[in-house]
């Protein structure tokens, strides 16, 4: 017993040393990585484990639901024509500092709508029309959605089906078309 006690303090110290690359420490943006020997009963080093040792501060709160998001369209009424008609969502205006803006509510959520080259500040880095991937979700079943779209002449995407996915809270079924500026439009059924 003695032996082993010996054993694992004497690669204790070994692995004690400072690390080097070589000894199989790597370092990223907010952690490290290390590889540290065990030992046991004086039958030298039988396992290694990877420890990973964080150096990241935890947030100091949690955000609870997302409130909007706003999509740059080239032109306005041509959006509210389709989210409105299309989707069934509400058109909003209401003043601002800046002017008079457009939104298109659904549920507690909302798009807010941008003028491609006349945006609101303050706006995101890199905005253009047609790069959004919006997902929504809807109590209306999914196959009525479709040949919904079908007879008002909407192209749908995937081969024109209902597909299977993964959401936030579960298993999903979906159909997939672009709004007037491009954007993918995911309408979707938890299953």
């Amino acid at each position: 017993m003695t032996q082993g006690l010996e054993s694992a303090s004497l690669a204790a110290r070994v692995d004690a040393r400072p690390p080097s690359r070589s000894w199989g420490m790597h370092r990223h943006n907010n952690h490290v990585n290390m590889l540290i020997s065990l030992s046991r009963r004086g039958f030298g080093v039988i396992s290694r484990c990877l420890v990973t040792v964080h150096h990241q501060k935890m947030a100091a709160f949690s955000v609870k639901s997302l409130d909007h998001v706003v999509i740059t369209a080239k032109d306005i009424p041509t959006t509210i024509e389709f989210y409105t008609k299309r989707l069934g969502m509400k058109h909003e205006v209401f003043e601002a500092s800046g002017g008079e803006r457009h939104a298109l509510s659904f549920g507690n959520q909302k798009l807010n709508l941008h003028q491609s080259g006349k945006e609101f500040e303050p706006k995101a880095q890199h905005v253009q029309p047609g790069s959004e991937d919006l997902c929504f979700v809807t109590d209306y079943p999914i196959d009525e959605v479709l040949k919904n779209w079908q007879l008002n002449g909407i192209e749908v995407l995937e081969s024109g089906k209902v597909v299977e996915r993964t959401g936030a809270v579960g298993k999903l079924r979906s159909v997939y078309c672009r709004d007037p500026d491009g954007n993918l439009i995911e309408v979707s059924n938890y299953v």
